[in-house]
């Protein structure tokens, strides 16, 4: 069976761009014992992703030159030689960027769309949600009445943070990247503040003034000036969960920032960066908890899906340009 796969054509050097894939046809092998061939529905594109572009050392293996590059993917079964899935079975998997492909059925979830719809599990009810959960309740440990700041805020994971933020009886504020970001943010998510930091004049005086009391939790998924405003302004005891640097993502040399540790140290704050598979023995306890806020309607989504499988680069893409609202996903 022939198929068509999207392999890493070459490592980006600073911004990745359409060069950097390539689309190629192959034969699919024939279905071996215990595996399942498979038909994606939904694609995640991520920026972490983009680290697994470098040829360098991290938390999980860079991809391959030539070989296809690979993501969370939510597929249908259409043949099993497998008894724990069946055709038409749709499950979870880290799979490659294809038409179709072949799965040892053992390293798929088998996810149940009864309760929310396929893409929710790339989503609230995937990584995004997991890591939301775990980098605010577990590294942060909000209380009520304190002050969170987001970065990413309007991203796939800083729309749940702060919805779990108010739920723990915060005052939540975010940045992003728009107007109608920060507008979608307010009156769809409950932030409280929304800080756009393409056009703010002055970046420290308005999250001063957003934060009248300091800030006692920030939750980064940005890096950057950002970061280096933020912190400026923490409290005693603040908590700083790290769980994304899309600002240097692209960065072919180190940039060069403020000291901050000195406040860190004076402020006796916590830093701690986190990867959401550290928690993997308690993701059941938060995809229950999860599911229960979205049913009672305490959770709310935003998803930006994308029509096409030829969309796949530009979509990856598009997350570095600020394209996305919520979780950025691609539809077959």
């Amino acid at each position: 069976m022939e198929i068509t796969q999207i392999v890493l054509a070459s490592r980006p050097k600073g911004n990745p761009s359409k060069e950097n894939f390539r689309f190629e046809k192959v034969e699919l092998p024939a279905l071996q014992d215990g595996q399942v061939l498979l038909e994606p529905q939904f694609f995640s594109v991520d920026p972490y992703m983009r680290g697994r572009m470098n040829d360098a050392k991290s938390y999980t293996p860079p991809f391959q030159v030539d070989a296809p590059l690979e993501g969370g993917v939510v597929a249908k079964v259409v043949e099993s030689k497998s008894e724990a899935l069946q055709p038409g079975d749709v499950v979870l998997g880290a799979l490659p960027w294809a038409t179709q492909s072949i799965a040892e059925a053992k390293k798929l979830q088998k996810i149940d769309t009864s309760l929310a719809p396929a893409s929710y599990y790339l989503g609230i009810l995937g990584m995004p949600g997991l890591t939301a959960y775990f980098g605010l309740l577990d590294i942060s440990q909000p209380k009520e009445g304190e002050t969170v700041v987001v970065s990413g805020a309007a991203g796939a994971v800083g729309m749940v943070v702060g919805q779990i933020a108010k739920l723990k009886g915060c005052r939540v504020v975010g940045l992003a990247g728009s107007d109608e970001k920060a507008e979608l943010l307010k009156k769809e998510f409950g932030y409280d503040e929304v800080i756009n930091y393409k056009t703010t004049q002055d970046l420290r005086s308005d999250l001063k003034a957003a934060c009248p009391n300091g800030v006692d939790v920030y939750f980064d998924n940005v890096g950057g000036e950002i970061t280096d405003a933020v912190i400026s302004l923490i409290n005693f005891h603040a908590r700083l969960a790290i769980c994304g640097q899309i600002a240097h993502y692209n960065d072919e040399k180190p940039q060069q920032g403020p000291r901050f540790l000195p406040l860190v140290l004076t402020r006796s704050a916590l830093i701690k960066g986190f990867i959401v598979s550290n928690y993997h023995a308690r993701f059941p306890e938060a995809m229950q908890q999860l599911s229960t806020w979205v049913k009672e309607g305490k959770l709310h989504y935003q998803e930006t899906i994308v029509e096409g499988f030829e969309q796949l680069p530009e979509a990856f893409l598009g997350l570095f340009t600020g394209q996305n609202q919520g979780k950025m996903l691609v539809k077959v």
